[in-house]
């Protein structure tokens, strides 16, 4: 049996949101990976096998994970059939698994647009299994089992399986949630750019749906963030070692750390909301330790020399009348007033917001969540 070319050389590809670069290729480097390349949304690393099952389940950073099984000439669909006809697709999964294709295109002109190709690769494969046996898998878009990955820039064309099952940030904590909610991955940067250690209390004061006290909770237990995942797309690989993973898993689970009492805390004036960052804090281990209240920011007496980190409402998920202006020059003034000596990391979808919250940034770092090319700003409250 030929080869597939991750087996090769043992190079695997890292997709990343805009603005975690940095942070996402010293992740890599610091779960082992060797000769990390950033290129622009994608690290591109070497890594060994056991180096390879430790990302795929601890990595708080990377949006996907990528094994490239072929790369080839790509101008037309032709020359994409052929490859995609030239996998032994049944090596890899059965008929009983169902399957999904995501691609992008760049710079080639042979393709109309990424779902032409998305569908020419998706014809190669069927074709193969009905070659085989007559019949073929089912695709599922939504919750497929195997996720393949197409990649075509300026005719040169890259298939490759998807190792995390889907998109990384689904973690399978946020069971609830509420409209508008921060990315996974974009929490675990914000926590990441500030440099909380579980050294300081840390607190959320407009919470929504816990994601950033899950992710704090997370890191500050050393938690993996695919504690509550499957091997995913990792199975599916030819040579893939169920014990390792095993050992792999379990090696993490001696390294993670109790909740120390009081360190995370969470409020928010919804109800609805405090409920389901409670309900979704409780699936993960620890997270009954997290303390969490209905509160309005502007009723809460503060925080003194802890972390504060927070994604207010930005527009989006505002009910009518309320006044986005008051609602960011009063939680500017109630960090101002209330929270001496603490230090605050604050999303801003809509970055206008910035300069109505009246405080002078620290910093400010651009950090995608998903459509909104927005900003983290460090505020420090002396």
């Amino acid at each position: 049996m030929t080869p597939y070319l991750y087996q090769k050389n043992r190079r695997y590809v890292a997709q990343i949101a805009a603005g975690m670069t940095d942070l996402a290729t010293a992740e890599l480097a610091a779960l082992g990976a060797r000769d990390v390349e950033p290129q622009g949304r994608s690290i591109t690393f070497t890594a060994s096998p056991q180096q390879l099952y430790a990302i795929v389940h601890k990595a708080r950073l990377l949006s996907r994970l990528l094994a490239p099984l072929t790369s080839f000439a790509c101008r037309h669909r032709d020359d994409l059939y052929s490859a995609g006809r030239q996998i032994e697709w049944d090596r890899l999964f059965g008929l009983r698994q169902t399957f999904a294709i995501f691609s992008n295109v760049i710079e080639t002109p042979g393709f109309s647009n990424s779902h032409f190709a998305s569908q020419c690769l998706k014809d190669a494969v069927a074709d193969h299994f009905r070659r085989r046996t007559g019949k073929r898998p089912n695709v599922d878009r939504r919750q497929a089992d195997l996720w393949i990955n197409l990649y075509i820039h300026k005719g040169q064309g890259t298939i490759s399986l998807d190792l995390g099952g889907g998109a990384l940030h689904r973690r399978g904590y946020r069971r609830k949630s509420v409209i508008a909610p921060i990315q996974e991955t974009v929490a675990a940067a914000m926590l990441s750019m500030s440099g909380w250690q579980a050294d300081r209390p840390l607190h959320d004061p407009m919470c929504g749906s816990g994601t950033l006290l899950c992710e704090a909770l997370m890191l500050g237990c050393r938690l993996p963030a695919g504690v509550l995942r499957g091997a995913g797309g990792l199975r599916y690989l030819p040579d893939y070692d169920a014990r390792l993973w095993k050992r792999v898993k379990a090696s993490a689970q001696q390294e993670a750390e109790p909740l120390v009492s009081g360190l995370l805390s969470g409020s928010d004036s919804d109800q609805r909301a405090v409920q389901a960052a409670r309900e979704n804090c409780r699936l993960l281990p620890g997270g009954r330790q997290v303390n969490l209240y209905r509160k309005d920011f502007r009723d809460h007496e503060g925080v003194r020399g802890g972390v504060i980190v927070c994604n207010p409402p930005y527009g989006i998920r505002l009910g009518g009348g309320t006044d986005l202006n008051a609602l960011y020059k009063a939680f500017g003034d109630w960090l101002k007033q209330r929270c001496n000596g603490s230090e605050a990391y604050v999303y801003f979808g809509n970055r206008e917001m910035i300069k109505k919250i009246g405080l002078k940034p620290a910093w400010k770092k651009p950090l995608r969540n998903a459509e909104l090319d927005g900003r983290v700003v460090k505020y420090e409250l002396y």
